[in-house]
């Protein structure tokens, strides 16, 4: 009898553990503005640290351009359903930082996470964008990049062009040659209009687009952007834009594909333009540093950064904060970050990866990244 019961017992203890549901997966939902290449990077990443792991899931979703992105989150936060990460361009962290309870500090999170976390890891010019001025990161660094000049190597060859435009002479003669060579509808172009011909130009130039430290100093800043050098330069540019020497390609990046299609074929944006170009373009192409005016003293400078952070929005759950530091802690990884360098195009954000892609002699091979660095 006793035999019985104790079957009868390890019977209904099985059947039990069988039917009790396994340990719940908690879901990250993390929004995007990432397309083409660097779309799959971001897939890649969320199904590599799924798979690292049995807690979390992070799944991504794309969300439109960034301006797009960010709307969504701001709405999504309002009607109580905001994602719990969200990449923000440079452009927006002023709104993000200003969204007191709408976001959770990235610095907080990873102390209350107890995650390794050194703000001093991180390149000071790219986390200096998204930080207090007590050196706080508000937010996680990871897709900076650079405005480049892109070249279709094979097209300026045809057009008799021997050598790579370095300044903005050199590209509008450059332009001509292609246009007179078959690129009728464009001679050369660009995306995002003002980050390349209003802020990189000012810097590349040292000239300022405004007063009090070009903003920082305070809110009664003055837009300076009509001084001599600026009104020539964009002279230059609705005077080419008649005959399409110049072809203004939209304020966003949504045209970029009319340099991988072989239209234009010289186009500045973003580095992080690699990744698509790398899967796109049937050419060979190269990326060179923006041009400058050789009668403007100093020049050129240096660029500034663009691209974009991630956010953690506020009204989470702490089991749901543990899982994004985690995440994060896995994005830092130097092996990871120095891979998403190289893939992407976009600038390394830890010293560790810079380091890491120097030695393993990354740039000698692959010279198409070295003007981004």
């Amino acid at each position: 009898m006793k035999l019985r019961h104790f079957g009868l017992a390890t019977t209904l203890a099985t059947t039990l553990a069988l039917a009790s549901p396994a340990q719940a997966v908690t879901e990250l939902q993390w929004w995007h503005a990432m397309t083409g290449g660097n779309n799959d990077v971001v897939n890649r990443l969320a199904e590599e640290f799924n798979a690292s792991q049995s807690d979390y899931k992070v799944v991504p979703s794309y969300k439109g351009t960034y301006p797009d992105t960010m709307n969504a989150g701001i709405a999504a936060f309002r009607a109580g359903n905001a994602p719990h990460i969200m990449q923000v361009f440079e452009v927006g962290t002023a709104t993000m930082m200003s969204a007191t309870g709408a976001v959770k500090p990235v610095y907080q999170l990873m102390k209350d996470a107890g995650e390794p976390f050194d703000p001093k890891a991180y390149l000071p010019t790219i986390t200096g964008y998204y930080s207090t001025s007590k050196g706080d990161m508000l937010s996680f660094p990871f897709n900076s990049s650079s405005m480049v000049m892109w070249i279709n190597k094979d097209e300026l060859k045809k057009a008799g062009i021997a050598e790579i435009p370095k300044t903005w002479p050199d590209v509008f003669a450059a332009a001509k040659k292609l246009k007179a060579a078959g690129h009728e509808s464009c001679g050369f172009s660009n995306a995002w209009a003002s980050w390349a011909h209003i802020e990189q130009f000012s810097a590349w130039h040292n000239v300022p687009i405004g007063t009090k430290a070009n903003g920082l100093d305070g809110f009664d800043t003055e837009l300076k952007f009509n001084s001599p050098l600026h009104v020539k330069h964009l002279q230059n540019l609705v005077d080419l834009q008649k005959d399409k020497t110049y072809d203004y390609s939209g304020r966003d990046s949504k045209n970029e594909a009319r340099f991988g299609s072989g239209e234009c074929a010289i186009f500045l944006t973003s580095s992080g333009y690699y990744g698509t170009a790398k899967g796109t373009a049937k050419f060979d192409f190269t990326s060179a540093p923006m041009p400058y005016y050789p009668d403007v003293a100093g020049a050129p400078q240096n660029s500034i950064i663009g691209g974009a952070s991630l956010w953690v929005m506020g009204g989470k759950k702490p089991e749901e904060y543990k899982g994004i530091a985690k995440f994060f802690a896995f994005l830092s990884d130097t092996n990871r970050q120095a891979k998403l360098h190289q893939e992407s195009g976009y600038l390394p954000i830890t010293k560790a990866a810079y380091e890491k892609s120097i030695k393993d002699g990354f740039y000698e091979k692959n010279p198409t990244l070295h003007s981004a660095r």
